[in-house]
């Protein structure tokens, strides 16, 4: 990009930026924002003479005008922070995001890379599941697809913090919410034990009245974001109300494995309950992102690696001590 041009004619609007008192409460509101991406394709986005674009860039969509958009956000923060003491000016966000400084084109670069560590987490699960749970027992499936659900949410994860469009967004917490749901869903069926059994016809029958319920939660929640309303507000709240039921099944159910078998290892559902709430409490300490790279978010992201670890190897522990105590009883 022609930076060079771009800063000089921006000269004379930060000189009268320096008397101005009113700030506006979002980035891209700012005058000087928007004279800035304004000049900016001027400079550079003429259909005649474009300002090339390296190739891992435009791979990822990246066009003349959101890379004026990306410089010029860079540009009048730098500018504000420089003015002003940051205490006086925080960073502002653009489009609802923070300015992040983006890594071979990627956007949100530590999200991305959390993302894909989650991702491993849930592919090394589905490895254990397969390897260390015989075929034979009723809950394997739902631990498969469970991993399943897991990696396709973290691509699509991926995806969006790679790059943000309305797709990916939409993509990302569409996938987001099957996780979540499909964390409650198979809880109850391990808690009282819902898989398909010879013999227990109640239970099949309870297992697929439940199965048609989460199902038609799930396309309600996916309809009203889509055709009525795309609600930030409801969205949160349904992804943290369905996963405090879940939550609170599993604690409950550690709880009494615990005591019945006395095995330090069961109550590693309480822990990655306990561990997945702290770490959700970065999500509420919003803050500008340090190096312009690492935000709460993306350290959100990094808090639940561990968790998932974990809850794979509880989930094979906990279905070995079942098929032998199933054993002992026969």
């Amino acid at each position: 990009m022609k930076i060079r041009l771009v800063w000089q004619k921006l000269a004379l609007v930060w000189f009268l930026c320096l008397s101005d008192v009113a700030r506006a409460s979002l980035g891209d509101r700012l005058p000087e924002f928007k004279l800035c991406v304004e000049i900016c394709k001027q400079t550079n986005c003429s259909p005649s003479n474009p300002t090339p674009i390296p190739l891992h860039r435009r791979l990822l969509l990246w066009n003349c005008g959101s890379e004026c958009d990306y410089t010029c956000q860079h540009i009048t923060t730098h500018a504000r922070q420089t003015r002003d003491p940051p205490y006086l000016t925080p960073v502002p966000q653009y489009h609802g995001k923070w300015p992040f400084y983006r890594f071979l084109g990627l956007q949100e670069p530590f999200s991305v890379l959390f993302s894909l560590l989650n991702y491993w987490a849930h592919a090394w699960g589905l490895t254990q599941v397969r390897e260390r749970i015989p075929r034979s027992y009723g809950m394997r499936p739902y631990y498969i697809v469970f991993a399943y659900v897991g990696m396709t949410s973290w691509v699509a994860s991926m995806v969006f913090h790679a790059r943000d469009f309305k797709i990916t967004e939409r993509v990302d917490y569409f996938a987001a919410a099957a996780n979540v749901l499909y964390g409650l869903f198979y809880a109850p069926i391990r808690v009282w034990r819902l898989d398909h059994r010879p013999g227990t016809p109640r239970k099949r029958s309870l297992r697929r009245v439940w199965t048609v319920l989460c199902a038609l939660l799930y396309l309600l929640h996916v309809g009203y974001l889509s055709l009525w309303r795309w609600d930030y507000t409801y969205n949160m709240a349904a992804n943290v109300g369905v996963g405090v039921v879940a939550n609170v099944l599993w604690t409950g159910f550690s709880v009494v494995q615990y005591r019945r078998i006395g095995r330090t290892w069961a109550v590693w559902p309480g822990v990655c309950v306990a561990w997945i709430v702290m770490a959700m409490g970065l999500e509420l300490l919003d803050f500008a992102p340090w190096g312009g790279m690492v935000d709460a978010h993306c350290l959100w992201h990094l808090g639940t690696v561990v968790p998932t670890v974990l809850w794979y190897n509880f989930l094979v522990r906990d279905a070995q001590e079942d098929i032998a105590g199933t054993r002992l009883k026969d």
